[in-house]
């Protein structure tokens, strides 16, 4: 397909040295391939060369003075790619990696993995290289505060609501909403993932989670099997791995492991889960110290042989491109048959690629970690009609969503001739509902 070529040629040559941006947008670009070949019209408007063009990138520094009164100046970055089908809507990642080739990268997949929530919320994505980790809650503050400073001139209820990424929890979500009031003088939906105090949804919290496993659910069930008496490993040890857990194991799965950036732990009898929160959530630790407190758990350094563990279900929860193409052959090896990302791009080409050929169940991130931009999309409905729905009606609202969207992936795969391949599946099914508000649009 020559035009699908020419964009992504003309691409990299505008874009260099975006890796990220390039490995995402060759992903997506080549699973259109069947619908740009039904689509002539495409082509005649430039409609890929727009797509992967974010309408807005918005680059700042972001100043600010730690416990000891020295100055320190981190880079604030906002791109707000499509909103074609309604406002951005992307969390705010804080950590050293982020640069704007990831930040484009998330922007991309998020136009998708709205449009498959079947929500009318377009796509962005934004952070700072500014690492929260050790840093007190004061210095957190004064940086939220300095990010939102600046942030805030191009945000709004109806214009881009950010949420939480990695780096971006609880306590960053309520720093930024108090500067943002502060500035703006109003009590609006702006961003997602707030406190119950002031606006927020109830299963929040749970939801990328939670989707996860739904999803994988789904896709169990479909072949007539369930989680139950399952081995898993799940990757990650933060919000979105320990709900992903948390659910696996209510469907009667055994969590066998889970890591954090400096290592994993191996529990042959499952992952006690409250030790995880009383150490992450609670204490902010190490994945270690779960092998100081449970006995017969082992740890391990380094997080890459976590993948060579015996499994049925593997779920990806930590960070882009964590499972290569070797992960990705061990895991084959040790009988993996499901494979659902909770993370960002938690996969390589070459990984999706040896899953795909040993027909493995891949379940890929734009698809099967929407659950937490689906639900933050339910906080703003509720926020707009002033509304508060019970825990059980947001669950029910986000298992919903995430069967939805499986079964849309499912058939947009079978009406293009890739049955079986979610990743061209989870593109085709998001893109057709952008392309189809951006043709309506004109050229703009």
């Amino acid at each position: 397909m020559q035009y699908v070529e020419r964009v992504l040629e003309q691409l990299k040559e505008k874009n260099p040295n975006e890796p990220e941006f390039h490995q995402a947008a060759t992903e997506i670009l080549n699973g259109l391939r069947p619908v740009i070949a039904r689509h002539p019209e495409y082509e005649r408007t430039a409609l890929l060369e727009r797509f992967v063009e974010p309408e807005r990138v918005i680059l700042f520094r972001v100043p600010w003075v730690d416990d000891g009164g020295n100055v320190h100046v981190n880079k604030g970055y906002r791109v707000q790619f499509n909103s074609a089908i309604g406002p951005y809507k992307g969390g705010l990642r804080f950590h050293p990696s982020v640069n704007l080739s990831i930040i484009k990268f998330l922007g991309l997949e998020q136009i998708l993995k709205n449009s498959l929530t079947g929500l009318p919320i377009g796509g962005g994505k934004g952070g700072s290289d500014f690492d929260p980790k050790g840093k007190s809650d004061g210095e957190v503050m004064r940086f939220c505060q300095s990010f939102m400073t600046e942030l805030c001139r191009h945000i709004g209820q109806d214009t881009d609501v950010p949420a939480g990424d990695i780096g971006v929890g609880g306590r960053e979500i309520g720093y930024l909403f108090g500067q943002y009031k502060r500035i703006m003088n109003e009590h609006v939906g702006v961003l997602t993932g707030r406190g119950l105090s002031y606006g927020g949804s109830l299963a929040r919290t749970e939801a990328t989670g939670y989707g996860l496993v739904y999803m994988v659910e789904e896709a169990l069930g479909c072949r007539g099997d369930g989680f139950a008496g399952k081995r898993v490993i799940v990757s990650g040890s933060g919000n979105v791995a320990i709900y992903a857990v948390e659910k696996a194991q209510a469907l009667g799965a055994k969590v066998v492991a889970m890591y954090d950036s400096n290592g994993y732990v191996y529990d042959k009898d499952g992952i006690r889960l409250d030790v995880v929160k009383q150490i992450k959530e609670v204490e902010r630790g190490r994945i270690r110290e779960y092998a100081e407190r449970v006995k017969g758990a082992e740890y391990h350094e380094g997080c890459k042989g976590i993948w060579s563990i015996p499994c049925d279900i593997a779920l990806p929860c930590a960070t882009q491109n964590e499972i290569d193409g070797g992960s990705a052959q061990l895991l084959v090896k040790n009988g993996v048959k499901y494979v659902g990302e909770g993370a960002n791009m938690p996969t390589t080409l070459e990984g999706i690629s040896v899953f795909q050929q040993a027909g493995v169940v891949f379940l890929p991130a734009k698809a099967a970690n929407a659950g937490g931009v689906a639900t933050s999309a339910l906080e703003m409905a509720q926020s707009s009609s002033r509304l508060f729905w019970t825990f059980e009606e947001v669950d029910a609202k986000l298992k919903n969503i995430m069967v939805n969207i499986y079964h849309n992936m499912d058939a947009a795969a079978r009406e293009y001739g890739v049955e079986g391949d979610y990743v061209a599946g989870a593109n085709i099914a998001g893109f057709l509902k952008v392309a189809e508000a951006m043709m309506a649009h004109g050229i703009v």
